[in-house]
């Protein structure tokens, strides 16, 4: 009975293994899969800054699409969703109405399974690539999903501005605590001496200033994105042209907001026989007028119907022009001179609520309290000492 019972033991632990042994090798079976590469490398990606003294530049995006051998997938159509990081109110960003919305919508056909875009990225965080990879040529392979992250770290100058601020605002503090803690003696009918009465009504003043400033900042944000910009002297192209036996055309939302996607898609036809053109090479490029920046910038084809369709979000208020132009594939037969289309868009500025606001001039006031209550617990310390001597 002995050596049934451990014939039994081995058997049932022998099973077990092989059951794990299972799982363990179904969950390292090779799979196909999305490969990013960034340039610059990721530790070198910084967020983009408003009014910056250098000229800045978007991230390059290369999305690589492989199958379990890692080999290169062809004819793959890539679909692109670029989500920013998600909301924060104690910890905002210099965009707080973009944190936890889209930035970009696309898709695209990969002919060589790759995807690469130039895109700026407002914010500090990580962003979420959605990425939905499938054949343009039914059942060459099974169509696959993948959420990539990208981790953008912060400026590290605005961490340098910060303990500046913290130590500048402590020091006040410290010192209007020094001079309460040490008070006069109060003269006949004075609520308090006369130094706290001018520390207090000074603080009263940085108060309200600052609360005039955070106010009228977040107007003048406003205003910037809704106002009416002059047109530029530059003469774009139109929206629409027929050259060469070819008709493209540039259609989509002329007014976008921050915070939201705006619809842009783009048409080619051929002018004889009115049938979709999709062997001519794409580049489409969104500029922020203001600083004649690009934010955003793509070359590829259109699909199997002429069509290329896109959502992108302006994110920093201020108008928009967006521009595609096409040219011959290398070795085609369609040859041609580049024809370019351009539309602009007008984007309207969000002001931050209310409540960020607020939280900022909390923090500014609670670093002053800290000084504060430093500099009280100083001259507390002193003053018992002082009246032993």
């Amino acid at each position: 009975m002995k050596k049934y019972r451990l014939f039994g033991v081995i058997s049932a632990v022998c099973i077990t293994l092989s059951i794990l042994y299972s799982f363990v090798g179904n969950s390292q079976t090779p799979t196909s899969r999305v490969l990013l590469f960034t340039n610059p490398p990721l530790e070198r990606i910084l967020p983009f800054e408003a009014e910056a003294e250098k000229p800045q530049s978007p991230v390059t995006l290369t999305l690589q699409a492989v199958d379990a051998a890692g080999k290169h997938l062809e004819n793959t159509k890539i679909s692109l969703q670029i989500l920013t990081p998600p909301r924060n109110p104690w910890l905002t960003t210099d965009f707080p109405i973009v944190e936890g919305t889209k930035l970009l919508q696309m898709n695209a056909n990969a002919p060589d399974g790759k995807l690469e875009i130039q895109q700026m990225l407002p914010i500090r965080g990580n962003y979420q690539l959605m990425v939905n990879v499938s054949p343009l040529v039914t059942n060459t392979f099974a169509p696959y999903q993948q959420t990539l992250n990208l981790n953008v770290h912060e400026n590290p100058i605005k961490y340098k501005y910060f303990v500046v601020i913290a130590a500048i605002l402590l020091s006040l503090g410290l010192l209007g605590g020094w001079v309460i803690g040490g008070q006069e003696e109060l003269q006949q009918g004075e609520i308090a001496p006369q130094s706290v009465r001018l520390l207090l009504s000074a603080l009263t003043v940085v108060a309200i200033v600052t609360l005039l400033v955070i106010n009228i900042s977040a107007e003048v944000a406003e205003a910037h994105g809704s106002e009416h910009h002059p047109s530029s002297t530059e003469v774009i192209a139109p929206s629409s042209q027929k050259s060469q036996g070819l008709e493209i055309s540039l259609n989509g939302d002329k007014n976008a907001t921050v915070g939201k996607l705006a619809n842009l898609a783009l048409q080619l036809k051929d002018t004889a026989s009115g049938q979709p053109i999709a062997d001519v090479a794409l580049e489409v490029k969104a500029i922020a007028t203001e600083h004649n920046l690009t934010i955003f910038d793509y070359k590829g084809i259109p699909d199997e119907q002429g069509k290329l369709t896109w959502q992108e979000q302006f994110f920093d208020g201020s108008p928009h022009k967006i521009e595609v132009e096409a040219t011959p594939l290398p070795g085609s037969n369609r040859q041609f001179a580049p024809v370019k289309v351009a539309q602009e868009v007008e984007v309207k500025a969000i002001a931050p609520p209310i409540y960020i606001r607020l939280i900022g001039l909390f923090y500014f006031t609670a670093f002053v309290g800290i000084g504060m209550a430093i500099g009280l617990l100083i001259q507390h310390r002193r003053t018992p000492q002082a009246r032993g001597n």
